[in-house]
């Protein structure tokens, strides 16, 4: 049986990352998180006080990172790795969240990681998520799918998501952040957040994280029976 490729995009705070992880597990392929590398970028720049104006300076970040992915034999998950250190909990921080956007849009910064991506997964049996994988990344997936959710369901799960890593913030400030990131990222000249014409979109506002994960399974499974 061939292997596809399933990309899923859409705006932050839908689930696109912890749903895109079980699918691959029950899928028995390998998941990639994109939006992971975006903030390990986002936190090596920060760690290097890079000037975004200055095209030497980002060359140069660029040309010292190395991003990769190592599985947690404790908990059982994948964790991301920023020249040799574990970064998994620091990508996470409201700090990287409110300059991810910034860095991302940054056309060297999205070659470099997009020719990584397309590495990763060109032997094709991957889940990957993000904001262009179906329209950029991966173009010819067999399974694109388009995550969106109301601003202050997303809101809330951010919230949630962040007091497990002992953050707290309040909700009218990540409404905010996501606000702006949804402007940025839907905005910028390269690769912008967009729907692909053949993604199937699923509204994850009233799903719960089983019901959106067996949806998304359930479709994958029958362009697997196809391919």
């Amino acid at each position: 049986m061939k292997k596809i490729v399933v990309a899923i995009d859409g705006f932050s705070g839908c689930g696109k990352s912890s749903t895109a992880r079980q699918v691959a597990s029950r899928l028995g392929y390998t998941y990639i998180d994109s939006g992971a590398m975006y903030r390990a970028a986002t936190l090596h720049f920060l760690n290097q006080f890079t000037v975004l104006t200055n095209p030497k300076e980002i060359q140069k970040a660029l040309d010292t990172m190395e991003i990769s992915f190592h599985h947690n034999e404790d908990t059982g998950k994948q964790e991301t790795y920023l020249n040799g250190l574990n970064v998994e909990k620091k990508i996470r921080s409201m700090e990287v969240s409110e300059r991810v956007s910034d860095i991302s849009k940054i056309r060297e910064v999205r070659l470099e990681l997009v020719a990584q991506q397309r590495r990763l997964g060109r032997h094709k049996g991957v889940v990957m998520d993000g904001r262009d994988i179906g329209t950029v990344v991966f173009p010819d997936a067999e399974l694109k799918v388009f995550m969106i959710a109301d601003i202050h369901i997303r809101a809330e799960r951010r919230q949630k998501e962040l007091l497990e890593k002992g953050e707290l913030v309040e909700l009218k400030k990540i409404v905010e952040n996501l606000s702006t990131r949804d402007r940025i990222d839907s905005s910028r000249a390269e690769s912008p957040l967009t729907k692909a014409g053949d993604a199937v979109e699923i509204d994850t506002s009233l799903l719960d994280f089983e019901e959106q994960v067996q949806r998304i399974t359930d479709i994958a499974e029958q362009k697997i029976a196809k391919n």
